[in-house]
């Protein structure tokens, strides 16, 4: 199982989706998960509307990063994007980052604006939730963002079936949605050791200690 860091390992509100808890990310191991838009006609880091630069992380700064980190395996990096019409500025973005030792997909798009992404060979994972039974483009997306609102309406078996189709799986923690996470920790426990399924949570050294152990 791969640990995926929310908007990066932070250890303060304050530290979501900033360069330290990006570094920390990496240093650790972690997969990262962050958000991108676009102002002003470039793609930038941030959850929320934006009304100044002041403050912002560049995309292509944020993949600089990673870029520069050396690890033997890839680091896997999950970019939820805000904004449509975006897949063109994103391409030319990451064109020159392509063969670096980085897995990136992309996720949370309007459906619509999902064949732009299609066309542009990224990676793209669809939603599956208790609103959202349906995958959308299934046959053409690589993954599964698997989220649960309000309750952990889906049990190991359901994301057996996606990874017995060849899709790789990635689970959203229940803190991200102000539940408590260890009844649904306890449902993915058993999948552990599949390397197609990831946690995306803000506790990821808490995770890692978890799906460790024996």
């Amino acid at each position: 199982m791969q640990i995926i860091a929310h908007r990066g390992y932070w250890k303060s509100h304050k530290e979501k989706n900033s360069m330290k808890a990006f570094e920390r990310s990496l240093n650790k191991g972690y997969g990262i998960e962050t958000d991108v838009r676009d102002f002003n006609g470039e793609i930038v880091i941030s959850h929320d509307y934006v009304a100044s630069k002041s403050g912002l992380i560049l995309l292509q700064d944020f993949i600089k990063l990673i870029s520069n980190y050396s690890s033997k395996k890839p680091i896997t990096i999950a970019l939820n994007v805000k904004s449509d019409g975006l897949a063109n500025l994103i391409n030319c973005e990451l064109k020159e980052f392509r063969n670096k030792n980085f897995d990136l997909f992309v996720f949370d798009m309007s459906v619509p604006d999902m064949k732009e992404y299609f066309s542009a060979n990224f990676i793209v994972y669809s939603r599956l939730s208790e609103v959202e039974l349906n995958p959308s483009w299934y046959d053409q997306c690589s993954g599964i963002w698997l989220d649960s609102f309000q309750t952990n309406w889906f049990d190991s078996k359901l994301i057996e079936k996606y990874l017995n189709d060849s899709k790789k799986v990635c689970v959203v923690s229940s803190e991200l949605h102000g539940r408590e996470k260890s009844d649904l920790w306890d449902i993915i426990y058993s999948l552990r050791k599949e390397e197609n399924i990831m946690l995306c949570t803000d506790l990821p050294a808490e995770a890692e200690l978890f799906f460790n152990s024996q």
